[in-house]
């Protein structure tokens, strides 16, 4: 069964156990400032949704998704066909990639695990949320890919804020919160670093997702269905 994003313009295949990519992807996505002749490179893609949302937002963008996962590598070229989206699959390692890709991309971004505590026996989904102590070495691959003046983007738990910032450069770095609802504390934080900017650390107002009803707010729908981008420009 596919997931629909977008409003339905992109399409997703994804395993029927393990993981699978949801809001978190389209958000991440849509903060990702590509523009058209950009080439940008997403660590741990997953089956590939964001970086399907980031090709569909962005006509004439090259997307580079790595993924460790065979399956799911596998998932990301079968999807790419299937929306006839510019997105290149490649079987690696974040922590040891190939040759190819030790370079700089003009925007890198990443979905890291971010869970902590016991470890999943369905080894792919544990992959793919227990960070096992590597938080700092995912922010360390998307900076130094990254060229410079251009923006690593990343989506984690927003009570693993703290420890991010500390990881990031003091300057340069703003930071988005993802409210449930206007009147509970933010779950979700989206940090984006621009390489080498001399602008001090900024919060942003952030984005509220669900009305009291369960609806998503107008500025949210806009994101998740119209495609909308995020911004992450200070003011």
């Amino acid at each position: 069964m596919d997931d629909r994003f977008l409003g339905g313009r992109v399409a997703v295949r994804q395993s029927a156990d393990g993981f699978r990519s949801g809001l978190d992807a389209a958000m991440l996505a849509a903060a990702v400032p590509a523009r058209a002749g950009d080439h940008v490179l997403e660590l741990g893609a997953g089956a590939g949704a964001a970086s399907l949302c980031v090709a569909a937002r962005v006509a004439g963008c090259g997307v580079t998704a790595v993924e460790i996962d065979a399956a799911l590598a596998g998932l990301i070229a079968e999807n790419a066909q299937m929306n006839g989206a510019a997105v290149e699959a490649v079987l690696a390692d974040v922590f040891a990639l190939p040759p190819e890709l030790k370079r700089e991309f003009a925007h890198v971004f990443c979905n890291p695990p971010f869970h902590e505590g016991q470890a999943s026996p369905d080894e792919a989904r544990d992959r793919a949320l227990r960070d096992a102590g590597r938080l700092g070495d995912w922010l360390e691959v998307g900076l130094k890919r990254t060229v410079s003046g251009g923006t690593f983007t990343t989506i984690i738990r927003a009570d693993r804020m703290g420890e991010a910032l500390a990881l990031l450069p003091a300057r340069g770095v703003s930071v988005l919160p993802l409210w449930p609802r206007a009147d509970v504390p933010a779950k979700r934080v989206i940090l984006q670093a621009v390489k080498g900017a001399r602008s001090a650390l900024t919060v942003l107002p952030g984005l509220v997702l669900h009305e009291s009803d369960g609806r998503y707010t107008q500025a949210a729908d806009a994101v998740l269905r119209g495609g909308a981008a995020l911004s992450m420009e200070r003011a």
